[in-house]
């Protein structure tokens, strides 16, 4: 009995350690007066925050890293994926900011972000596979193909259609793009990465409503061929299923690579929404009811983003997304 006991106790603990794991946040650096690189890590061990995201091999952030055992999500810039279709570039990429880190504890390599055939990042579209297919080898060289997944970022504009979420569809010309590599992924038991917005998405649908992108809703707001949908993020998660699936990704798990809502700068942009919505997202996404369309499983999830960058080029709610001001004061009260 007592080992049964032990037993149950052991698997209850990984169950909490599983779930706790759920949850990560993007680090940005396009800001002025951001805390050094040292003090960002410190910053996230601090608050329980055992998931990085990086958008290209910072050299100070990979030592800060070194030791720490936070999950690290590295990304490949958009504009160093043509180098990268050469293999021995990929090999070298790999030993300077893989191998050269043993001590980082790397999850995922993030091939590009937001490339596609209808955005201002069309001129990659064609490296984008073939650095991938580079990035895996090199991996598999070092022997560390088994620990590090290789993936690319997309994104909800890749979609034709999102609602109702089993309508999800690519578009024509993002399909002969998005293929390929879905059926790369399948292959190698990777998963797709996609940046999931119901900000954008509550802005863009005139029939949706607040409180449905914001977990308020106190019921089933869609229903979709049986299954009811309480929230916009689970019906925008499963509309990129829906996609994946009659192109060879049907078994494809989708991590969601970015997840936020600003505080300014735009319509429904508080600070009393934000909160809200980061508050209702972090359980929703450590729990294990998945979504109506792949129910029972926890979905791994980064928040955008660790700090306001008041650098960042776009409109101005582009710059308003931070969890922490640049003086590493939380904007919200929450529980990693």
């Amino acid at each position: 009995m007592a080992i049964k006991l032990l037993l149950v106790s052991l698997l209850i603990n990984l169950l909490v350690f599983t779930d706790a794991q759920s949850v990560g946040v993007c680090y940005g650096r396009n800001g002025d007066g951001l805390p050094s690189e040292q003090d960002v890590v410190t910053l996230y061990r601090n608050n329980g925050i055992t998931k990085m995201r990086i958008y290209d091999p910072n050299q100070p952030t990979l030592q800060a890293l070194k030791g720490t055992n936070i999950e690290l999500m590295l990304g490949v810039p958009n504009d160093a994926l043509q180098s990268l279709n050469d293999p021995g570039t990929a090999n070298t990429w790999v030993r300077d900011n893989i191998q050269n880190y043993p001590d980082v504890n790397f999850k995922y390599i993030a091939v590009g972000n937001e490339v596609s055939p209808r955005n201002e990042n069309s001129q990659y579209v064609n490296f984008v596979l073939p650095a991938m297919q580079n990035i895996l080898n090199a991996l598999r060289a070092a022997g560390l193909d088994n620990r590090i997944k290789v993936s690319t970022a997309t994104y909800t504009g890749l979609l034709v259609n999102s609602s109702p979420p089993s309508a999800g569809a690519f578009y024509d010309d993002v399909s002969g793009f998005i293929e390929p590599i879905i059926r790369f992924l399948a292959q190698n038991n990777l998963p797709m990465l996609a940046n999931i917005y119901p900000y954008f998405g509550y802005l863009g649908d005139p029939n949706s409503n607040l409180q449905y992108a914001l977990f308020t809703a106190p019921g089933t707001v869609v229903t979709d061929n049986g299954r009811q949908y309480s929230n916009l993020f689970s019906a925008i998660l499963d509309a990129h299923y829906a996609a994946q699936a009659p192109l060879g990704g049907e078994n494809v798990e989708i991590v969601v690579s970015e997840s936020g809502w600003p505080s300014e700068g735009g319509r429904e942009a508080t600070i009393d929404n934000a909160g809200t919505y980061y508050r209702n997202l972090i359980p929703y996404v450590k729990g294990t009811s998945g979504t109506p369309r792949k129910p029972g499983r926890s979905i791994e999830t980064y928040l955008f983003a660790m700090f306001d960058e008041n650098r960042k080029s776009g409109d101005e709610i582009e710059k308003h997304f931070g969890l922490f001001s640049p003086n590493q004061q939380p904007k919200y009260q929450l529980d990693f």
